[in-house]
């Protein structure tokens, strides 16, 4: 069994372990997508399990961070359909069982197999999210924090053939002169998706609906309109997909968007270059797109 299908499985027995400790059948269980985290269909019940596997590692206090999670979908779901909600069949946690912690959401049905959405809803949609998420009264991590994380995982790559030293040293040197106009931005900060993207948008009968808050923060609008448009040039969108998406969101706050699209591109290959360690597969990615960066084509 390869190290993804453990992971898996471990994430599966933890999942249905916390829901028939509050006494919910959940016999037909399965997981439905796997990569950073596992995500765990509780069937017959429809709740969905955000089992933590590889972002563990990124937290000093894992439970602290997902209650926070919890606590925007909490808000989020009084005032708009536009995220998934948490559970209200069991508590949504944070939970912990042998060793993986976990949140539980509602499962909201969808077709994984729908066209990708059309840019001018992409923009309105981000838009929407984020004027639900600017009265959030609660404490939130800032943006500062995501540095750090990169930091720390910089502080664990070693060199390899796919990834050189010299090219670790280019990222930290990048990392630093990145800090000052997006992590400790000046901007206007409110709450984030943190890690807005097409992958984590799920394409339903009503629209579009976010999931996966994990991430949320504090900081500038930017960071979240740049997530996106990264997610959508990966997937081979054009520039003028781009315009569009832009111009439906309407004002980003800031003059360029440059700095922050720079900032995604250094997130996406230092998460996968320390992915890589145990899914070799995402280093591979990791060298490919530090290989177009530096070539100025991502």
């Amino acid at each position: 069994m390869t190290a993804d299908k453990t992971g898996e499985a471990a994430a599966l027995a933890a999942a249905q372990a916390v829901a028939r400790a509050h006494g919910v059948a959940c016999d037909e269980a399965v997981p439905i997508a796997a990569g950073s985290n596992v995500l765990v269909h509780l069937k017959p019940a429809p709740v969905v399990a955000r089992v933590m596997t590889g972002t563990a590692v990124l937290h000093d206090d894992t439970e602290h961070w997902l209650a926070r999670e919890v606590a925007v979908g909490v808000f989020l779901a009084e005032r708009t359909d536009l995220a998934v909600a948490p559970s209200d069949i069991l508590p949504p946690g944070p939970h912990e069982q042998d060793g993986l912690w976990m949140t539980l959401w509602k499962f909201v049905p969808h077709d994984p197999q729908a066209p990708p959405p059309e840019p001018g809803e992409l923009g309105r949609s981000l838009r929407e999210l984020h004027a639900a998420l600017a009265d959030f009264p609660g404490d939130l991590a800032p943006l500062s924090e995501i540095r750090d994380w990169l930091e720390r995982l910089l502080a664990e790559l070693r060199p390899s053939s796919s990834l050189t030293g010299e090219d670790i040293d280019w990222l930290r040197f990048k990392l630093d002169a990145l800090t000052p106009a997006v992590f400790e931005s000046s901007l206007p900060a409110q709450a984030l998706h943190g890690d807005a993207s097409i992958s984590n948008l799920l394409r339903t009968e009503s629209g579009l609906v976010w999931n996966d808050l994990e991430d949320v923060c504090a900081g500038p609008v930017a960071w979240d309109i740049c997530g996106l448009v990264t997610s959508a040039t990966a997937r081979g969108q054009s520039a003028t997909f781009m315009e569009e998406l832009l111009a439906a969101y309407g004002d980003p706050g800031v003059e360029g968007l440059e700095a922050f699209l720079e900032a995604h591109a250094l997130y996406d290959v230092v998460w996968q270059a320390y992915e890589g360690r145990r899914r070799p597969r995402a280093m591979k990615r990791a060298a490919a797109s530090l290989a177009l960066w530096r070539e100025g084509r991502l």
